[in-house]
């Protein structure tokens, strides 16, 4: 089995609806990842014990989902070198606490934060880094961003077929 990558870490599985975008995400891109609940409230010594040795398994980039109080992402970057991308979750007060929680982290422990929800965006984040110093994966997400484009071009290509009384183009 090859080690993950990618750990996308989450406070409990009631947040995995939003973290299997994530998931889909990496796998797509063929990048190995591990899925793990962990709390930074509830299992202290579990959070400090996977901080402490993901590197050593192969780790580059957590993801870490958080909502509510928000700890998880800015425990684990305490414990680490490793970097961390923050996803907010809506958990209560529509993300805001968990967004601003994350951001507002002391100097010396950054938690790099996507939107609220967007695991999307931070699997993609995660591609990004790792594809510094990877050809291949870098090439995949060319793929990935050309792609974006395209749906937009045939977007608009489908727009100019919607016919309205006073509509120009």
């Amino acid at each position: 089995m090859n080690s993950p990558r990618v750990s996308i870490i989450m406070g409990s599985t009631s947040d995995l609806p939003v973290m299997e975008k994530a998931a889909k995400r990496l796998d797509a891109m063929e990048v190995s990842f591990e899925m793990l609940a962990l709390s930074a409230h509830r299992t202290p010594e579990e959070v400090r014990d996977f901080a402490m040795n993901a590197q050593e398994r192969g780790v580059q980039v957590i993801i870490a989902a958080a909502g509510m109080a928000a700890h998880l992402c800015g425990v684990i970057a305490s414990m680490t070198a490793i970097p961390v991308i923050g996803v907010p979750i809506d958990a209560s007060l529509k993300g805001m606490d968990a967004l601003l929680a994350i951001v507002q982290m002391p100097p010396g422990i950054p938690v790099a934060t996507v939107g609220i929800n967007a695991a999307e965006n931070a699997a993609i984040l995660a591609v990004q880094i790792l594809a510094t110093a990877d050809k291949q994966l870098a090439s995949k997400l060319v793929e990935f961003k050309n792609g974006l484009k395209d749906k937009v071009i045939k977007a608009n290509k489908d727009l100019k077929e919607v016919k309205y009384d006073h509509k120009t183009n």
